[in-house]
């Protein structure tokens, strides 16, 4: 029996977004072929907002569905964090 060990990658980003520094908390979905994070965070009444990341092409993607324009906004930043992140740990 050959067990194998794969890291969580979990992390959080302060991002400012719609004019406020929001949390975004941003984790690698294991077990996929291709690879996805979930992202989520709080709008302005609490009420948690999830989406999924996937990359194509070199670049993180929000998978298509309805967002708040804040967020779907902040694409590019999602993709420089994430690539930040996975580049300084050797992930």
């Amino acid at each position: 029996m050959q067990i194998q060990f794969k890291k969580n990658i979990q992390f959080t980003r302060l991002i400012k977004a719609d004019g406020h520094l929001r949390e975004f908390n941003f984790r690698k979905l294991p077990g996929f072929q291709d690879e996805l994070f979930s992202v989520d965070v709080s709008d302005d009444r609490g009420n948690r907002i999830m989406f999924r990341m996937r990359r194509e092409d070199g670049t993180w993607k929000i998978l298509a569905q309805p967002l708040p324009a804040w967020v779907a906004d902040q694409e590019p930043v999602f993709h420089e964090v994430i690539e930040e992140e996975l580049l300084s740990n050797k992930w």
